[in-house]
């Protein structure tokens, strides 16, 4: 790593990419070295479990620089970081391309197919595909060290006679309203995404360190409160759903949307996504057979959390 960081005073480069999973416990000492001999733009690679850590380290403070510059997820595309000496020959009049970097329209296409393949069009939370993958990491992360992960499964009760009564474009703001609520009950690091039609997911997951925060030790670790913290942001998602003030439902509709759902969680209930998802969906069944409006506790003897303190 020092002959990187050396490599990197000695040469102009215009960017360097910086693997975070390769860094444990090293990150903020490179990335303040990094800063300290170069003017190069710093990209970190992220896996999914790290971009949290690295969305943070992007995000400048009120009076320090930000530690980096951009993130990509992994598997990325290494367009955009090479040094890009056809904007330097137009700057001099030269014109031209050397073929040293792709060209810009094609970069911006790229990201945009990334976002594509990740993100629900309708809402803007992550799609089915990236909840799955990130789910397989984090359980993976927290099998290494004995960390938790909760799966929250959940759907709008009654959701086709909202859209049957009041029509597609009312059923359409009812999933955009759902996902901005989740969204704003959860942690930060949490994942929300929607699986498909009124059908939502939530990664919960044990908060991940950062290492260039030297306050880190001063801040409140979830896992203290897992599950429990999960719990009360299930009961405060479910309150504030009901409360939502939706227009287009008219005087009539309001205080009566409800959710069902059910949380499963990494180790007691499933050792793989693909098991979490199945104890979760079928503790939602049975939630909507019971009643709806519930949410189930998967291998609770008293299931639903509204019984438990």
């Amino acid at each position: 790593m020092l002959e990187a960081i050396e490599a990197a005073a000695r040469h102009d480069y215009r960017a360097i990419a910086v693997v975070m999973a390769s860094l444990s416990g090293q990150l903020s000492a490179v990335l303040k070295a990094l800063r300290r001999c170069t003017t190069a733009r710093v990209i970190l690679l992220a896996q999914m479990y790290e971009e949290p850590i690295a969305r943070a380290l992007v995000e400048a403070g009120t009076s320090a620089e930000a530690a980096a510059d951009e993130y990509r997820l992994c598997p990325t595309t290494l367009a955009g970081l090479c040094h890009d000496r056809q904007s330097d020959a137009e700057a001099n009049g030269e014109g031209g391309a050397d073929g040293t970097c792709l060209d810009a329209a094609l970069e911006t296409r790229i990201r945009h197919l990334e976002h594509l393949a990740t993100t629900d069009d309708l809402t803007g939370l992550k799609n089915r595909r990236y909840l799955w993958e990130f789910g397989r990491q984090v359980i993976d992360r927290a099998r290494q060290s004995g960390g938790r992960v909760t799966l929250l499964v959940f759907d709008i009760d009654n959701f086709k006679h909202y859209n049957d009564v009041y029509g597609h474009p009312t059923g359409d703001e009812i999933l955009r309203q759902a996902a901005i609520l989740m969204q704003r009950c959860c942690r930060a690091h949490d994942v929300v995404g929607r699986i498909g039609g009124d059908e939502f997911a939530v990664v919960f997951w044990d908060e991940p360190r950062e290492p260039a925060d030297d306050v880190e030790s001063d801040r409140r670790s979830s896992r203290t409160d897992h599950p429990k913290e999960v719990i009360c942001i299930a009961k405060r998602f479910q309150k504030e759903f009901g409360n939502a003030e939706l227009d287009l439902l008219g005087p009539e509709g309001q205080g009566v949307l409800t959710v069902s759902g059910a949380l499963a969680g990494f180790p007691g209930d499933g050792a793989t996504v693909q098991e979490l998802f199945e104890r979760a969906d079928a503790a939602l069944l049975e939630a909507k057979r019971s009643g709806k409006n519930r949410v189930y506790l998967v291998g609770e003897p008293t299931n639903n959390i509204a019984d438990l303190s």
